[in-house]
């Protein structure tokens, strides 16, 4: 403990994971630490008997779910997309090599009602009974444009700037209904509010084409990866990539303080009477109480289920998106589902996840028109979070802190938060420009 670091990293969030593994791999001498005696942090995975501890109160869950030490069940469930930034960094990393990844079956989008398969293609627009016969042909138009657009390549653009021209510009050429925004905005484009309306069309274009590109990567019925044994996987496999490079981790250390000098720098961490030195500490919200804010609350239903959602083509893992407009809300519905298929529960069972930002304090109500579509459930639980913000200024006090985790059930905006702070604390950006081929000489499960 008396060595010194160039980075403390406190807690073993993933946020905290990626962070210590790319900066070991950068050369800079890391210590991980964590008060907790297990991995994960808040982004760690239970299983039956200590989900049924942190939610009832009892170590004895009910015996016809089956056993305790085959459900691996995320307490924040999210999918990657096959071609995002997550699964770039994973490449970059060589974290592949720990993991094995199944595609998910499905992803879909609540509209008036009912649970459609979100189109992604001009082929998909055609299909799809989203839409009239006209606006098909619309949509398809829209496609085109997408999976055809290069930034680099003017030909693509068809004389419009898309820098310069806003994302409802840009959409209304192609004059489509409100509804068709609304699933191309939130299912396609992953919006979490329709803000991206008045922004540059560039983002807009670029995340739907992302959605394309990893749809059509393993040719399944979304564009969305999951481990093998659910989530928890993750930041264990960045930790074991940290020790590689020389990361030091130390877990079940009670009360890490961060030390900091009269000029407000952090200067180290203590613990038990010792103290580490560093230049540098990197931690999730818990542990800097005083430097965040909080700015919402996240609700969720936790289920246990004998069948898939229905409405989802038996789907064993998919995502449901309900857009706030379909349901009267500021902010978006997430339904997460994953399966045995995926070892995350016994033979039979589903693991089913309603999430969204809390606009009251009923959880139960509030999350109605989720669970409802989930269709009978053997076990749910209620429960929500706070989220909290950074306020501090980092280069002013050496404190670099992760922002906690949004209702969404996939990594966009998860990872986005990792790659600054890295930029942050580095003052340079993660190559990500990397052979998405070689994904699958990570163990990839391509075996649909």
């Amino acid at each position: 403990m008396d060595e010194e670091y160039d980075v403390i990293v406190l807690g073993t969030g993933l946020k905290e994971c990626i962070i210590s593994g790319l900066l070991s791999v950068d050369g800079l001498k890391v210590l991980h630490m964590d008060k907790n005696d297990y991995y994960g942090g808040e982004s760690t995975s239970l299983n039956l008997v200590q989900l049924w501890k942190r939610l009832r109160g009892t170590d004895k869950p009910a015996e016809n779910l089956g056993a305790s030490k085959e459900y691996n069940v995320d307490m924040i469930p999210k999918f990657m997309m096959a071609n995002g930034a997550l699964v770039r960094v994973l490449i970059h990393t060589k974290v592949t090599k720990y993991l094995n990844f199944k595609a998910v079956d499905g992803s879909f989008v609540y509209n008036k009602g009912k649970v459609y398969k979100v189109p992604a293609t001009d082929v998909e627009a055609l299909k799809s009974s989203l839409m009239g016969l006209f606006e098909k042909r619309r949509a398809r138009k829209f496609f085109i444009y997408v999976q055809e657009f290069d930034e680099a390549d003017p030909k693509t653009h068809h004389g419009m700037n898309l820098n310069t021209i806003t994302a409802k510009q840009f959409i209304a050429k192609y004059e489509l209904e409100d509804n068709t925004i609304d699933f191309i905005g939130h299912a396609l484009a992953l919006q979490t509010d329709d803000k991206y309306l008045e922004q540059p069309a560039i983002d807009f274009v670029k995340k739907v084409k992302l959605y394309a590109e990893s749809l059509a990567r393993f040719q399944a019925g979304s564009p969305y990866i999951y481990p093998m044994y659910g989530l928890g996987e993750l930041p264990q496999g960045f930790a074991r990539l940290s020790a590689v490079y020389g990361g030091t981790y130390m877990l079940n250390k009670p009360e890490c303080k961060v030390e900091f000098d009269e000029s407000g720098k952090a200067y180290g961490v203590t613990s038990e009477g010792e103290t580490a030195k560093c230049k540098k500490v990197v931690c999730d919200p818990s542990y800097l109480t005083d430097k965040v804010k909080k700015v919402g609350k996240v609700s969720r239903a936790i289920c246990i289920m004998s069948h898939p959602i229905p409405h989802t083509h038996d789907s064993h893992s998919a995502q449901v998106i309900l857009p706030q407009k379909q349901l009267g809300r500021k902010s978006d519905m997430y339904l997460f589902c994953c399966s045995y298929s995926h070892n995350i529960a016994p033979k039979g069972k589903y693991i089913a996840f309603v999430l969204t930002e809390a606009e009251t304090d009923n959880p139960e109500a509030e999350l109605k028109p989720g669970v409802d579509l989930l269709g009978p459930v053997d076990e749910i639980f209620y429960e929500t979070y706070d989220r909290y913000v950074p306020i501090n200024d980092s280069a002013a006090d050496n404190c670099f802190i992760s922002a906690s985790y949004d209702a969404s059930t996939h990594f966009e905006s998860t990872v986005q938060d990792v790659l600054a702070m890295y930029t942050k604390i580095t003052g340079k950006a993660v190559d990500l420009s990397v052979d998405l081929s070689a994904a699958s000489a990570g163990g990839e499960d391509e075996d649909q």
